[in-house]
């Protein structure tokens, strides 16, 4: 099996006690293995998540049976558009576990596979009701989501209106609602009141989770100009001045389209059709530390 290097100073002690007690069930040189590949796995999640995908392959590799691995290999096969992958790894962990915590997850999996029509399906199961409410409010994204995807804009409007949306009360998850919301009053063609809630937004949107500032801007007609550096000599006095550049801002990717990218494996199934399994034999010898083996990423 083919190794990455992980750094000297990733121990495998990072992981979160619910994963440890996860691992128990694995050899101890095993377990030590699998943890310091999943730390690797979160640490490089957000920044360089193809990376994270190849850390959980082979934590999968070597531990497919435990439940935490499967949701960490769903994570990042979720972050690389790998949504097929990424749904039989999430129901893998939820038939293991019997939580429904992934459901939303799940949900916008179906819609990054082009079918929203089954994310709306999954919003009316009763699953939704065992959410706690940060569940309940992603679950609220994920089917607004898919009816944009379906160009029912006015409904993805009514799927967001929600205690939650009205509270002022700030949440985590109260800048990416209000965000949602906005946005879609944009689609259904209700700029003046989506004005509004872009505020809301930003008001909201202390980490910078979103791009509400200039969304807001853009409606606002104010244009980001780059700042000229003030030492810079002029070699042309017959110059022209230089023009300011308006900055291109993107539109959000809520309810965008979804680019999939499914990798070809040679695999067994697992549990069911659905789900996946990487069925490797665990020789405990064969996984002794070896000198050198443990190297630091240049």
């Amino acid at each position: 099996m083919k190794r990455l290097p992980i750094p000297d100073d990733v121990t495998g002690f990072e992981i979160d006690a619910d994963v440890k007690q996860d691992l128990k069930s694995l050899p101890k040189t095993l377990a030590d293995d699998v943890a310091r590949n999943l730390v690797m796995v979160a640490r490089l999640l957000d920044s360089e998540p193809e990376e994270a995908y190849n850390y959980s392959r082979v934590a999968l590799r070597l531990a497919s049976r435990v439940a935490s691995v499967r949701e960490a290999a769903g994570f990042a096969s979720y972050m690389t558009q790998r949504y097929s992958e990424a749904l039989t790894e999430f129901r893998a962990a939820k038939r293991m576990t019997g939580r429904v915590d992934l459901w939303p997850v799940m949900a916008d999996c179906e819609r990054g596979l082009g079918r929203p029509e089954r994310a709306l399906a999954m919003a009316g199961e009763p699953e939704v009701k065992q959410l706690d409410k940060a569940g309940q409010v992603e679950m609220r994204l994920v089917a607004a989501g898919a009816r944009a995807d379906l160009e029912q804009f006015d409904a993805a409007v009514v799927t967001l209106q929600s205690p939650e949306l009205a509270s002022s009360a700030i949440h985590p998850w109260t800048a990416r609602l209000r965000y949602a919301y906005a946005d879609a009053l944009i689609a259904a063609g209700r700029a003046d009141e989506a004005r509004e809630w872009f505020v809301k937004a930003v008001e909201a949107d202390t980490d910078g989770s979103t791009n509400a500032a200039e969304r807001l801007a853009e409606i606002d007609g104010i244009e980001f100009t780059d700042a000229l550096d003030e030492d810079a000599e002029v070699e042309d006095e017959g110059a022209e001045a230089v023009e300011p550049v308006r900055r291109q801002i993107d539109k959000d990717d809520v309810g965008d389209d979804r680019m999939i990218f499914e990798d070809e494996e040679d695999v067994e199934e697992f549990y069911d059709e659905d789900d996946l399994e990487i069925d490797e034999d665990y020789d405990e010898d064969s996984f002794e530390e070896q000198p050198g083996q443990s190297k630091k990423q240049g």
